[in-house]
């Protein structure tokens, strides 16, 4: 946004039972579309492998291809799981899509496997691998994205001397403490692991040291936000991310579910308190409950910007939400 709260979008390509991936990646262009007219800073693709319901697994691919419906939009990875990946490939696919989209792309880093163990032996990964080696291969990558070094034998090309911006994402302290450190951009995902939140966001601004990338603290959050008419519609619409947790627990597809008017005779008590445990930074409601939310979150963590994930089922909901927090975000401050 030019003004007000920093608003951004977070994707997961979620499909319908039954629909093509195809389908589904044309409504997540559909959605890009939308925000970049309504003024969103970003539209990040997240990595998951092996997770039927959810088209995000070719990520430089899907962001190659919103890139290319859009004009002026950030796009980018949120974000490439840098242990699923040789740092020499990434520097190579992100530097091409700089150099096909200069100024548009950036480049999210996690260190998750983006889905199982027989996953993560699937890509090849070194099985032995704890993610305390995620420093040195983000040395690694920086080093194909930056001036070379003299006798450097291995370049990206494309890639080397980009420049690609890169932000470090987590859902614990690492990443957090990491990213301080090399004074990077932080992103955390409350949308699934909000317990770790405030801790994270804590440690990063005490380990923060200034670098040529950054001269202050720069942290986004991940968060879900629903917002409706009323607060009972933004509620109902809610049904489906929280069906799609409680299937990701009962490990299960996770496809887009319709919207049900109680979620009581779907769940068990365990089952209902790990979904809302991992859903309790969601954002949901009308204007003014969101506005609420976004002002708490904000005064909460000093966020600098909201990477915001809204799952609905039906597509027109979805876009009318994210014309709802476009409003409402333009109407609030961040300090600087």
């Amino acid at each position: 946004m030019t003004k007000g709260l920093t608003v951004s979008v977070l994707d997961l390509v979620g499909m319908h039972t039954g629909e093509p991936a195809g389908s589904a990646i044309a409504r997540s262009v559909d959605l890009a579309q939308h925000v970049e007219r309504l003024g969103y800073n970003r539209f990040w693709l997240a990595e998951h492998h092996s997770i039927e319901g959810l088209a995000c697994s070719a990520t430089p691919v899907l962001i190659g291809h919103v890139a290319a419906a859009t004009n002026t939009i950030r796009v980018g990875s949120g974000g490439v799981m840098l242990p699923n990946h040789a740092p020499l490939v990434v520097a190579e696919q992100f530097g091409t899509l700089e150099a096909l989209y200069p100024g548009r792309i950036d480049l999210g880093l996690g260190r998750a496997p983006g889905g199982d163990f027989q996953t993560m032996r699937a890509l090849r990964r070194d099985l032995h691998q704890t993610g305390d080696e995620f420093p040195a291969l983000l040395q690694e990558l920086r080093t194909y994205l930056g001036t070379p070094k003299p006798g450097q034998a291995v370049k990206a090309i494309p890639g080397q001397e980009s420049n690609v911006p890169i932000t470090l994402l987590g859902s614990s302290g690492f990443s957090a403490q990491l990213a301080g450190t090399l004074g990077l951009p932080f992103a955390f995902a409350a949308h699934f692991a909000p317990e770790y939140l405030g801790a994270a966001a804590r440690l990063y601004r005490e380990r923060f040291r200034p670098s040529d990338v950054l001269r202050r603290p720069y942290m986004m959050v991940a968060v879900q936000v629903i917002a409706a008419e009323t607060d009972a519609a933004a509620r109902r619409l809610f049904t489906t991310p929280q069906q799609r947790f409680l299937r990701l627990i009962r490990n299960q597809p996770v496809e887009l579910l319709p919207p049900v008017d109680s979620m009581e005779e779907l769940w068990d008590d365990f089952e209902r308190a790990a979904v809302e445990t991992k859903l309790s930074a969601a954002i949901v409601g009308s204007n003014p409950t969101v506005k609420t939310g976004l002002e708490k979150l904000v005064s909460e963590t000093a966020a600098d910007e909201l990477l915001v994930v809204t799952d609905t089922y039906d597509h027109a909901a979805r876009l009318r939400s994210y014309e709802r927090l476009a409003a409402v975000a333009k109407e609030l401050g961040v300090a600087a």
